[in-house]
């Protein structure tokens, strides 16, 4: 099947438009008149056979399809912004340019901050954006990483992707501080015992050392699923819950003192963190040039 040959124009329209939601907003975004918006909706409207913006009372609202094409048409930009971004040669000091990366909270706190502090010495005129990943981000990776530059992930969730080790981390035991169930350590009946919080639990999102427990024939009884590392001290403090958590996070998360870190049981794999990337981007010169940046920044990370 042949590629469909479409004016630009009507894809900065379209993504504007499904933006807005709204002809005269989006015609002041975009700098143009609201005739010349109307006449790209009317143009959009035929090509898909749709009305993708709906009146209902003295508003609009998408309709199913436009509902579809709203992420579609931000990322196709994206990829288009890309296109015309690459050059053959990348200049650090001179470029213009924003890296996106996206990750846990956990993963983007660890790298954000060194990478951070070694692009505003090196490359003062990039702007780097860090967000949060979602399990659906993690089951559509490859699709996702057409669109930005890179997913901060332990080994273990993708395949058939292009990679580069960033830093390794051991696992501990968080529970609350007052939680009388356990004394100064924990065994593996009081991980069977009790109630658990984890983070990302899924059959594809997991924390890795929650899936070799429960090879371990534990099977943890799961009370509370949250999507944020940094959020785990609300959900256990003050009761009998326990989870797994990352040793450099461990001070972190203990410093107002309504939770404790206690060692791992067993003898858990460690976390391997890495970043991963799609395939067309591995000769790009930006971002090699990230890469290595990103590497070299978590070099100087401290044991955890």
């Amino acid at each position: 099947m042949g590629r469909v040959t479409v004016d630009l124009n009507l894809l900065t329209a379209l993504e504007a438009l499904l933006e807005e939601a709204s002809v005269t907003r989006a015609a002041q975004r975009l700098g143009l008149s609201q005739p010349a918006l109307s006449a790209s909706l009317a143009r959009l409207r035929r090509y898909y056979g749709d009305e993708l913006l709906r009146r209902v009372g003295n508003s609009y609202e998408l309709t199913p399809l436009a509902t579809t094409l709203k992420q579609r048409a931000s990322a196709a930009l994206d990829g288009v912004d890309r296109v015309f971004a690459a050059q053959p040669v990348f200049d650090p000091e001179t470029a213009h340019r924003e890296f996106v990366l996206l990750g846990s909270d956990y993963g983007i706190s660890i790298v954000g901050r060194a990478l951070s502090r070694l692009l505003a010495e090196r490359a003062p005129r990039l702007r780097l954006r860090l967000g949060q990943h979602t399990p659906q981000v993690v089951d559509h990776a490859a699709e996702v990483l057409r669109t930005i530059d890179g997913i901060i992930l332990p080994h273990g969730f993708l395949l058939d992707l292009p990679s580069t080790d960033l830093y390794e981390d051991r696992w501990m035991v968080i529970a609350a501080t007052g939680n009388s169930r356990i004394g100064a350590s924990v065994t593996m009946d009081d991980l069977a015992a009790l109630p658990w919080a984890l983070v990302y639990h899924g059959p594809t999102s997991y924390a890795p050392a929650a899936r070799q427990l429960q090879m371990l024939g534990v099977e943890p009884r799961v009370q509370v699923v949250i999507e944020s590392f940094y959020a785990l001290p609300e959900v256990i403090a003050g009761t009998d819950r326990i989870s797994l958590v990352q040793g450099r996070l461990a001070e972190r998360l203990t410093a107002r003192g309504d939770v404790r870190v206690l060692p791992c049981p067993f003898d858990a794999v460690p976390l391997v963190q890495a970043l991963w990337w799609h395939p067309m981007n591995e000769l790009d010169p930006a971002h090699a040039w990230l890469r290595d940046l990103l590497v070299e920044a978590c070099s100087t990370l401290p044991p955890a």
